[in-house]
């Protein structure tokens, strides 16, 4: 791999990293985890996993 590519994965990395400090901290933390909620619930709820939310188990996101 070249100097480039590293240079271009590493500036990904780091941006991404800044996007995510970005969007939980302050006001916004409380939206961001209700639209990941609301994303995350879609997604389950199309690959037909119905029926399974009274699950007995914790699971912490």
């Amino acid at each position: 791999m070249n100097t480039n590519k590293k240079i271009a994965i590493g500036l990904g990395v780091a941006g991404a990293a800044l996007l995510a400090t970005w969007l939980l901290t302050g006001s916004r933390k409380q939206k961001t985890k209700d639209f990941v909620a609301k994303a995350a619930k879609k997604v389950k709820d199309a690959f037909g996993e119905k029926g399974k939310e009274d699950e007995s188990d914790v699971h912490y996101v």
